[in-house]
């Protein structure tokens, strides 16, 4: 089973993925914890690249094939093993953030970058993908307490982000039995509940 967690920055989608991994750890469930970009050796160097601020005139199309050769690494060499042994596969980020991110916000061809984006993961797609939604003004409220020093991608603009949470909102819709939208404003615990329900429904054994 391969589940994967999505949203704009600070949506809180990091944090639940932590607090999934305890009650699968409480219960024994064997799970592999991955997060994009990164989860092997060569895709962690891309990631390096692709955040450090200094890469600043990175242009669209090498961001996209970044992302995507990091994405293609991860797939071949561990997603699809451990699918093919049957295991729990959680991802922070996957092929939807492309979609939306490189697509959507950046503005590039939506056919090229679904075309790209089917190369890259070998056509495995997540069982269920759980979306955190906040608004861009609840996204830099959160920024701002936070007081982290912003990586590349999280230099971006209001206008981008806008477009980014948009183009999640048309994705699930467009698959609503593989999506899950959350309300990301609604307390910690309240998210982990709804998210634990959908996961424990999921599993073979019900605990």
């Amino acid at each position: 089973m391969f589940i994967s967690f999505e949203g704009i920055d600070c949506c809180g989608k990091t944090t639940q993925v932590k607090l999934l991994t305890e009650q699968l750890t409480e219960k024994s469930i064997d799970y592999l914890l991955l997060r994009e970009p990164g989860g092997t050796i060569i895709s962690e160097e891309i990631r390096t690249i692709l955040l450090d601020a200094k890469n600043k005139n990175m242009t669209q199309i090498t961001e996209l094939l970044l992302f995507s050769a990091s994405r293609a690494q991860l797939v071949s060499e561990v997603i699809k093993p451990a699918l093919q042994k049957n295991s729990l596969v959680l991802c922070d980020r996957y092929v939807d953030s492309t979609t939306v991110y490189q697509g959507y916000g950046r503005g590039l061809t939506l056919g090229a970058v679904k075309t790209i984006n089917r190369v890259a993961t070998f056509d495995v797609k997540p069982d269920k993908t759980f979306f955190l939604d906040i608004t861009v003004k609840e996204m830099e409220s959160r920024q701002a307490l936070s007081n982290v020093k912003k990586d590349r991608m999280e230099l971006n603009n209001d206008e981008f982000y806008s477009r980014v949470r948009e183009g999640y909102l048309e994705v699930a819709n467009e698959e609503p039995e593989r999506f899950v939208v959350i309300d990301g404003k609604q307390s910690i615990e309240t998210i982990r509940e709804i998210i634990w329900k959908e996961v424990e429904g999921m599993l073979p054994i019900k605990y």
